[in-house]
């Protein structure tokens, strides 16, 4: 894992590191190296060499490397699928986002009980932020396991990569407006309407470079722009990472569906096209998904729009639902492969980025084709 380092006082070559009894010492880090120091990762007396596991894709290099290395330095070694010797595969057709569906909520009532107790503060969300609890405990973030500190923040904003090189479009943050009294390791309750949904574990605690942001996220500082201008004029200015443990799905106007529900619906081997919208649907929409379930032949076509908030001026969440409700009953009969389900989810207006972000999602619903709309 990410977590162990392997000190040893001289190089192992590559092609040799997979062996058993090799001369080097393992050790628990406590956290993932990229979060420590090189002196942490080297120990103290400092080792000679020290090498740790990367990733590439989704999967771990099936060797341990150097930190400045490169992930392709950690030769697929006595693996069939192999390009020049390299691990070049990522997580198959069907798979979550990172090989693992995540699935936060914590099942032992004493153990939740013992973490609400534990905690030094409530922070009452608002609906976009309630959408974001959804989508970690219930996996649709996926590899993520809770709000990104600041490493994992940065990582994503300048590179779209998570530190350990999976692609994400785009930050998964916790925004507040005052940090005061809160210091790293404090846990946290996340109420949404009067819900326990939550308890964050306060790893991180930061003050974004917000214009940042803007530029690389959204393409633009203007203020024009609705997301850019919620980001500055809006969001509170400090950032809180870390872990998120579930109490409760988090409940909202409208009947959603996690990625395990949905992925029950779905028939094992079969293809699945992923349409997603944020506007009501219409007849032309409905044709590019019959058009799109023909074209992958013998698929399985899940419409899964959002419907949390969105820009100014567009329709609200339960009127978008009806709409779909309406076409969903009209046509279940004559298109028994359609799959129906509403996913809370703040839109950010991100364009390409935003794209990637959907797709993600999707994936960890069980997804292996998609289609962005409108049309």
């Amino acid at each position: 894992g990410h977590n162990f380092a392997y000190r040893c006082s001289a190089p192992i070559e590559a092609t040799k590191r997979h062996l058993p009894d090799l001369p080097w010492k393992k050790v628990d880090l406590g956290k993932p190296f990229w979060q420590c120091t090189e002196a942490e990762i080297k120990g103290s007396p400092a080792a000679t060499i020290t090498y740790v596991f990367k990733s590439f894709g989704d999967i771990h290099t099936t060797v341990p490397v150097e930190p400045h290395e490169s992930e392709r330095a950690g030769r697929f070694v006595r693996q069939s699928k192999t390009e020049c010797g390299i691990h070049t595969r990522t997580t198959s057709s069907g798979a979550p986002h990172g090989g693992a569906l995540q699935d936060l909520i914590v099942k032992d009532a004493a153990k939740a009980a013992a973490l609400k107790s534990a905690c030094v503060r409530t922070i009452d969300l608002n609906e976009r932020q309630a959408c974001d609890v959804f989508c970690l405990v219930n996996g649709a973030f996926s590899p993520l396991q809770g709000f990104m500190d600041e490493t994992a923040y940065n990582s994503v904003v300048k590179d779209m990569r998570l530190p350990e090189k999976q692609l994400f479009g785009l930050p998964v943050t916790l925004d507040v407006k005052s940090v005061e009294g809160l210091k790293e390791g404090d846990k946290i309750v996340l109420k949404w309407e009067g819900q326990e949904v939550a308890v964050l574990e306060a790893s991180s605690i930061y003050k974004p470079n917000k214009v940042v942001e803007a530029k690389e996220c959204y393409g633009t500082s203007s203020l024009e722009h609705p997301t850019v201008h919620s980001l500055i004029a809006e969001l509170g200015q400090y950032y809180i990472g870390g872990k998120v443990h579930g109490l409760e799905s988090p409940k909202f106007k409208y009947v959603v569906q996690t990625p395990a529900e949905v992925r029950a619906t779905l028939p094992e081997g079969k293809n699945v096209v992923a349409f997603q919208n944020r506007n009501p649907i219409h007849r032309a929409h409905f044709e590019l998904l019959k058009c799109a379930q023909r074209d992958v032949k013998d698929s399985i076509l899940l419409v899964h729009p959002t419907c949390g908030p969105t820009q100014p001026g567009d329709i609200d969440g339960l009127v978008r639902i009806d709409t779909y409700e309406a076409l969903r009953k009209e046509t279940e009969q004559e298109f028994p492969m359609f799959r129906w389900a509403y996913l809370p989810y703040s839109m950010k207006m991100a364009g390409p980025r935003e794209a990637i972000q959907h797709m993600i999602i999707r994936k960890n619903f069980g997804a292996t084709h998609f289609i962005i709309g409108r049309d």
